[in-house]
């Protein structure tokens, strides 16, 4: 598959350099061109890590930089992997070229919460709804959130599996085709994915995604929140 990573930073790297592994070929668009070709680089040798068995039994990694308009006209996929700052200047010049092209948002639009007691490191939302805003100004574009819950630290790594359970990827989106292959990007990453509803509830992905990493950077474990399925037992209100 062609994808377009719009982004140079951590996200993109993390990302870029699974996606490359699996194959797929990629395209990094930055506006500085020095921090796309760097990313390129960097893309291209994760993507070409590993012994030599490894590499004999993989695609041959395709990995390049490009101007943003360039990565979006070679993708079928693009990434939006920039903060949620640099979204409003990239809709306006880039968003009609959007038009049929699958957007996978991971972004965030975190702020530190003022409120917190001192020592104590939190986010609140800056923004409610980032995935339906950039839906709304790229309106032929396919637009799914996935990716935005971990740190690109956690996609980068090695570990998918934590106490017996695979590691998962909610998407939400309105098209099921575009939601079906972010699926199977997520699957080509060696994650579970699954289908959480349409774009309307990505901000509660967004969210959760403020809630618990502010718990984590607090030193609290979020997982210890919510019981595995097995003792999910609630039942639904008459």
């Amino acid at each position: 598959m062609r994808i377009g990573i719009i982004g140079a930073g951590a996200m993109a790297s993390a990302l870029g350099g699974g996606w490359a592994t699996a194959g797929h070929e990629v395209r990094i668009g930055a506006r500085s061109a020095d921090s796309a070709r760097a990313l390129a680089s960097e893309v291209d040798a994760i993507g070409g890590a590993g012994s030599d068995a490894d590499r004999a039994s993989r695609p041959v990694v395709d990995v390049r930089p490009a101007t943003i308009s360039a990565a979006i006209a070679f993708a079928e996929v693009v990434l939006f992997a920039v903060p949620v700052s640099a979204l409003t200047e990239l809709l306006t010049t880039h968003g009609a070229e959007l038009a049929g092209k699958i957007v996978i948002d991971c972004t965030n639009a975190f702020l530190p919460d003022e409120s917190a007691p001192d020592g104590v490191t939190a986010f609140v939302l800056s923004e409610d709804a980032v995935a339906e805003r950039i839906a709304a100004a790229a309106p032929k574009a396919h637009v799914v959130k996935a990716f935005n819950l971990l740190a690109a630290e956690v996609w980068a790594g090695a570990d998918r599996v934590f106490d017996g359970v695979r590691l998962a990827v909610p998407i939400c989106g309105d098209d099921a085709a575009a939601v079906q292959t972010v699926a199977r990007l997520a699957e080509d990453l060696a994650l579970r994915p699954f289908t959480a509803g349409g774009l309307h509830r990505a901000r509660y992905l967004e969210a959760t995604s403020v809630f618990t990493v502010g718990l984590w950077f607090a030193g609290l474990d979020a997982r210890a929140m919510l019981p595995p399925l097995s003792a999910a037992f609630a039942v639904a209100d008459a």
